[in-house]
């Protein structure tokens, strides 16, 4: 089988591959997180690094997949992935079933649609916001539209990076997603420090990301039980280091 990931859907394939005894090759971006890639290289799948983004990546496996016959997982438009992911969100509603407002970071949606399935088939009134990069907006701004759009895709926090939406993904979101919103680069980094400073918490830029919505719109979600997906703490050092010393508390 072959993907394509900035690392943590890369490390989800390399593990299963290695559980089912599959051989997996995962094409990366040459700027990929040098921790991610070690991971999925502990994991024994092979890396195949090609381009400067994820888009970068995804055209290369696409092309592997033609010439050899491998099986292309996509990040976004596979089912079962969609509905592995979505017991995120269930196993958060199991522990705290007061929560009535979820955050969830977006790349190409599939932690969102599953997200959204989830929530909704437990409590269809509470709210699931998605959150992404403004300097990556394709899903956002595809979900504004109706339409797959394409959009740079600038943003240095990989597990948001996206220069176009998903069908399938995008499809769920039109229907079930009820806010989204795009958040800085600045505010992505200071929501880094935020889980550091007051959760102990190594968190990802995908995770600042939702902490730094969920900041942005404090006063509104007052009253609310709130929710915040932290997906993943993949952070690299230089990330963290960036984030760290640009701000304090």
């Amino acid at each position: 089988m072959i993907t394509a990931s900035t690392g943590n859907h890369g490390q989800s394939i390399a593990f299963a591959a290695r559980l089912f005894g599959v051989k997996a090759y995962i094409c990366v971006p040459h700027a990929a997180n040098p921790g991610k890639v070690a991971a999925i290289r502990g994991m024994g799948a092979e890396i195949v690094e090609h381009g400067e983004r994820f888009d970068d990546a995804v055209r290369r496996a696409q092309q592997l997949a033609r010439e050899k016959g491998y099986r292309f997982i996509h990040s976004a438009n596979e089912p079962m992935l969609i509905a592995g992911v979505a017991t995120e969100a269930l196993e958060m509603l199991e522990e705290r079933p007061e929560i009535d407002t979820i955050f969830v970071p977006v790349g190409l949606g599939s932690g969102a649609s599953g997200t959204c399935i989830a929530a909704k088939a437990v409590n269809r009134d509470i709210r699931v916001i998605a959150v992404q990069a403004a300097a990556s907006p394709a899903v956002h701004d595809s979900w504004r539209s109706g339409k797959i759009e394409v959009r740079p895709n600038e943003t240095f926090a990989e597990g948001l990076s996206t220069g176009e939406a998903a069908e399938m993904t995008l499809e769920i979101l039109s229907r079930h997603l009820d806010d989204f919103q795009l958040v800085s680069e600045e505010e992505i980094l200071q929501g880094m420090v935020w889980w550091v400073e007051r959760c102990h918490t190594l968190a990802e830029s995908a995770a600042g990301a939702v902490l730094a919505a969920a900041y942005r719109l404090r006063i509104s979600l007052k009253e609310r039980k709130v929710g915040l997906i932290c997906s993943g703490g993949n952070t690299s050092i230089t990330h963290l280091r960036e984030a760290l010393g640009r701000y304090r508390g």
